[in-house]
């Protein structure tokens, strides 16, 4: 064999290698694509459920509730009202 046939058995490896090289390189970016996808989505879900319990957190029952049982509070009434004038 020539020195030719050598040069291009040697380039026609080389081409083979950085092909298999490429294609792992790829398959890689590949799973690192979908494990991130998948973050996302776990992440879109986190966001939902967390959007639903900001919206119970803040209906007007729910403060209400919060107001009577744990700060004590009560509905105001006329005679716990305390009308003050103004002094001129």
């Amino acid at each position: 064999m020539n020195r030719a046939t050598f040069t291009l058995l040697f380039l026609l490896l080389l081409c083979a290698l950085s092909l298999v090289a490429a294609q792992q390189r790829a398959r890689s970016l590949f799973i690192a694509l979908e494990r991130t996808q998948i973050e996302e989505r776990k992440l879109n879900q986190d966001w939902l459920r967390l959007e639903y319990e900001q919206r119970n957190l803040s209906k007007s029952a729910r403060i209400r509730d919060v107001a009577r049982n744990q700060l004590r509070m009560s509905p105001i009434s006329p005679e716990h009202t305390l009308y003050l004038k103004e002094a001129r």
